[in-house]
């Protein structure tokens, strides 16, 4: 984990060109960090960690993200939030 980050989930969001690009939704330690400088930091620190063909297209941030009752992670509430903006525009 990036110490600037809190949490993460990397979905497949919709895209037109490919079907699907990996998109990393990021729950920052600090609202206030994210932004497009924070987004090349992690891209920067991916970089040496992940092949080029995994590396998240998009980076997101969102002060929390969904999760069920029991505490685990609602990524298909995030990927029907991109599908449904996908299919709106």
């Amino acid at each position: 984990m990036h110490p600037k980050v809190l949490d993460v989930a990397v979905i497949g969001a919709p895209d037109a060109g490919m079907g699907e690009r990996v998109v990393a939704v990021v729950q920052p330690r600090d609202m206030d960090d994210a932004g497009p400088a924070l987004a090349a930091e992690i891209t920067d620190w991916l970089g040496s960690q992940l092949s080029r063909v995994k590396m998240p297209r998009q980076i997101d941030f969102r002060a929390e993200l969904p999760r069920e009752p029991t505490g685990k992670l609602f990524k298909r509430k995030l990927r029907d939030e991109y599908r449904a903006a996908a299919e709106a525009s």
